[in-house]
């Protein structure tokens, strides 16, 4: 099958673009840039990226979709900003294309939760889009991913909250009233390839900081796939100076006392066939240095004398499992593929 990238130029880009070369089911794909794109005077991705320099080349084309069509393309990953995919979905739809869209322009179906991305009231065009996307949670909506058309590919720290809370909060084992904390921190990969103030090596390096309280764009689709309200979740995202990686350190209580041997159980039940998710077992504990370079969502907790108290730690790279490693597990979904292809 050919696949094509839109976006190979940022890390998430050329992450997937590495994972797709590779993938034994696809053959050469198409990367391509937009025509607005400050990389368009770049001819091949190693001009960008000099650690790929080598006998292979990888050339960068301007996106068209009669390209895509001259080329066999069937299916298109976006690693786009939010507009840019939002803009080009519906006619890769209309078109006949299967589309992974890597930025949050389809995750969310609730208006109040697309607020997050700053999208007002949908038209009835995109509305009709929005009800057709998955949200690309393999572990969580496997069955509805593979006959999608559009798949939206989930946020990284989403990722790594949504997997660690999904098995208790499904199983009514979270007193929600109570409230859950998620202090989750992630490498500076996260803020994208293009350099700010806050992401500048002095603002970074021997640092930690605290930024997107209360209005993180990731807070909506924690929301919306837990069932969770507004004034049950408490998320504060963290910059580390790191170049990649994310922790997230969960605090919640129980809606009844658990032993250590049940919580256990409950995600090991829960998890049992989805081969990217690991459960360590209590006392020990996931460390980013662990996931990172892989595709695995690493989950441990410790449970306080009370049996009620719990905390979970939840660690992924945010470049693979929180987006292009991801994409490359629902396009194994989508067309029937082991669901490890690839990955290894």
């Amino acid at each position: 099958m050919k696949a094509a990238v839109l976006g190979a130029t940022g890390y998430a880009g050329l992450e997937l673009t590495r994972l797709l070369l590779r993938h034994p089911q696809l053959a050469d794909g198409v990367l391509l840039l937009r025509r607005s794109s400050a990389s368009n005077r770049v001819e091949d991705l190693a001009q960008l990226f000099p650690a790929l320099t080598g006998n292979v080349d990888y050339p960068l084309e301007p996106f068209s979709f009669e390209r895509l069509s001259e080329a066999g393309v069937r299916l298109l990953f976006l690693a786009t900003p939010h507009d840019v995919s939002h803009e080009l979905v519906p006619e890769a739809i209309s078109r006949g294309l299967r589309v992974i869209d890597l930025s949050g322009a389809w995750r969310l179906k609730q208006e109040e939760n697309r607020a997050f991305y700053g999208f007002d009231r949908e038209d009835s065009a995109s509305a009709g889009i929005t009800a057709k996307a998955i949200y690309g949670m393999p572990e969580l909506n496997r069955a509805r991913i593979a006959g999608a058309e559009l798949v939206a590919n989930p946020g990284c720290y989403a990722t790594s909250i949504i997997l660690a809370l999904a098995p208790l909060l499904r199983a009514n084992l979270v007193d929600r009233e109570h409230g859950i904390v998620s202090d989750s921190k992630s490498g500076v990969s996260g803020a994208g390839r293009e350099p700010t103030a806050k992401t500048h090596f002095v603002s970074v390096a021997d640092n930690l900081s605290a930024y997107g309280v209360f209005g993180h764009r990731h807070t909506g689709e924690i929301l919306e796939t837990l069932d969770l309200g507004r004034e049950q979740l408490i998320f504060t995202p963290h910059l580390l100076p790191i170049p990649r990686g994310i922790l997230s350190t969960i605090y919640l209580r129980l809606s009844e006392p658990m032993t250590a041997v049940e919580v256990e159980a409950c995600f090991r039940g829960f998890y049992k066939g989805s081969g990217w998710v690991r459960i360590f077992p209590t006392p020990q504990l996931p460390q980013i240095q662990y996931s990172l370079h892989t595709n695995y969502c690493d989950i441990g907790f410790c449970l306080a004398d009370d049996r009620r108290r719990l905390v979970l730690v939840s660690c992924i790279d945010n470049l693979l499992k929180g987006a292009a490693g991801q994409a490359v597990q629902n396009m194994n979904v989508m067309y029937g593929w082991n669901e490890k292809e690839g990955l290894n």
